[in-house]
């Protein structure tokens, strides 16, 4: 289990400077302590203090490019948020206009860093140098450009534009030629899945797992998946999408770099971490249904509520996330490993609950509402499924109202790989020594992630690793969202030395 030690409350974070690119920052609180140890996979100093640590060398700067991994990947994050098919708020959906602008310039940017680019037949935008062995093993790094909605300019752009900037670099310095294999780039054209509500088409599409029922899937105009990719010109069938899936003994793993999405970096004071492992996730709809009746003059005792049902289930539902050791039993040759997983992973949402009719003055004859539950231990998943179903209907035939579940969405926990991983850690301190001049003394955190990424899709095609940035307050999914421009270039330099790696 992680262990946390206490840190000192700082109210914000500045741009990285040599002097104090790792403050201590947070004062000691229970709160903090819970949250960190359901967080953390690892043990985190927040000490982070540098020793030798003076006045930059100018003659470093010659090994930072901060023109390029910095001031040029800000600029460039900035136009692409700028791409948009909403007015005054950022919007790009799988195969919009917006989202077909973004491609194109995307594509423009890998040509800058002197790739070869095409774009598949699902979208996908694709950058790729062959380096000295054209028939060796790929790695294959890269994110999504479509956004949600009202959407920030990080998520999922960083992990594109910090990549292109790397390479950029080495095209500049004459050196991407020299690269031991090839080395592909993929802005995948739909990760968050808001216009068809499925997730991660483009990067599950190179994985093999994309079913070809999927390209029948409609949006809230009746338009298919199909149809919105003929609609750019883009023609796939069911017989070829199977030839977009990449020949796994062609592919050497995948590299991904994401906005953590979280506060957990920002409270230590680290810019970058390595992500040890996504959680697998489930999503439910839930359907209760009872007597609608006049508000007024239908006794409490005679009432067959399916809004009371629901709240009871929801109250329920929270009570066996927070403490799942007091609802679940397991036998002894699983018992320790769940309990410990499930305590430090686990979360669960109800983030949508609507009625009907929804009419102040009215019982509620149907009440509807999600559940998102996510943890790194699959099997606990499935336990709490089962115990969180097996109670609430329970509870549906204590007050003679009728319950329905529908699993909406079933995704397998992800490890990132040992080797890639160690690989970024140690990219990551020599990306962070050439920046402040000085050896890091602390260890680079390693962090789960809750929320799902492409990573995910392309597990099943090979092994994956991944690096997250800091981002203020923790805030994602949001205009608020922010990424300072030192943290922009700390992540630029990360993935140079580990890109390096492969020379």
């Amino acid at each position: 289990m992680a262990t946390v030690t206490r840190v000192t409350k700082i109210t914000h974070h500045s741009a990285i400077n040599p002097s104090s690119i790792f403050t201590s920052c947070f004062r000691n609180s229970l709160v903090l302590v819970c949250y960190l140890v359901l967080l953390l996979s690892s043990t985190i100093s927040p000490s982070f203090g540098l020793s030798g640590v003076g006045e930059e060398d100018e003659n470093r700067g010659r090994d930072l490019y901060p023109e390029i991994l910095r001031d040029e990947a800000v600029a460039r994050l900035h136009q692409l948020g700028g791409v948009s098919d909403g007015d005054g708020y950022l919007e790009r959906t799988f195969m919009s206009p917006a989202a077909v602008r973004a491609g194109n310039l995307i594509r423009e940017w890998m040509e800058d860093a002197g790739l070869r680019t095409w774009v598949d037949s699902l979208g996908n935008v694709h950058g790729r140098v062959e380096g000295r062995n054209a028939s060796a093993e790929a790695l294959l790094m890269g994110s999504h450009l479509d956004t949600v909605v009202d959407a920030g300019k990080f998520d999922g752009s960083l992990g594109i534009i910090s990549v292109l900037a790397a390479l950029k670099v080495l095209n500049i310095n004459g050196k991407l030629g020299e690269l031991s294999r090839p080395v592909e780039v993929i802005a995948f054209s739909d990760e968050e899945g808001v216009r068809f509500q499925s997730t991660f088409l483009g990067s599950a599409a190179v994985a093999g797992i994309l079913p070809v029922s999927a390209l029948k899937i409609t949006d809230k105009s009746d338009v298919t998946i199909q149809d919105a990719l003929k609609k750019n010109s883009i023609e796939i069938t069911e017989e070829n999408l199977s030839q977009l899936k990449y020949d796994p003994k062609s592919v050497w793993g995948y590299v991904e770099i994401h906005i953590e999405q979280g506060p957990v970096l920002e409270w230590v004071g680290f810019p970058v971490a390595v992500v040890k492992g996504i959680a697998g996730q489930t999503r439910l709809k839930v359907t209760m249904r009872g007597s609608q009746g006049h508000a007024g003059t239908v006794p409490m005792s005679m009432r067959h509520d399916p809004m009371a049902a629901a709240a009871e289930a929801i109250v329920l539902l929270e009570s066996l996330c927070k403490h799942p050791q007091d609802f679940l039993s397991f036998d002894d040759h699983c018992k320790s490993f769940s309990m410990e997983s499930l305590s430090t992973s686990l979360v669960c949402t109800v983030g949508e609950i609507s009625t009907w009719p929804s009419a102040s003055n009215v019982i509620p004859g149907q009440v509807t509402f999600t559940v998102d539950l996510r943890t790194i231990d699959d099997m606990g998943r499935e336990a709490v499924v089962y115990e969180f179903s097996n109670r609430m209907y329970q509870i549906c035939d204590k007050r003679s109202v009728s319950c329905t579940i529908d699993r909406k969405h079933d995704a397998d926990a992800v490890i990132c790989d040992s080797e890639l991983s160690s690989k970024l850690k140690s990219a990551t301190y020599i990306g962070l020594k050439r920046m402040t001049g000085a050896a890091i003394q602390d260890e680079v955190p390693v962090l789960m992630s809750g929320a799902g990424h492409d990573a995910m899709a392309l597990s099943h095609l090979t092994k994956v690793g991944m690096l997250f940035v800091r981002c203020r307050g923790g805030i994602s999914h949001s205009p608020e969202e922010h990424v300072l421009d030192d943290d922009v270039w700390a992540s630029g330099l990360a993935i140079l030395a580990f890109i390096e790696t492969q020379m």
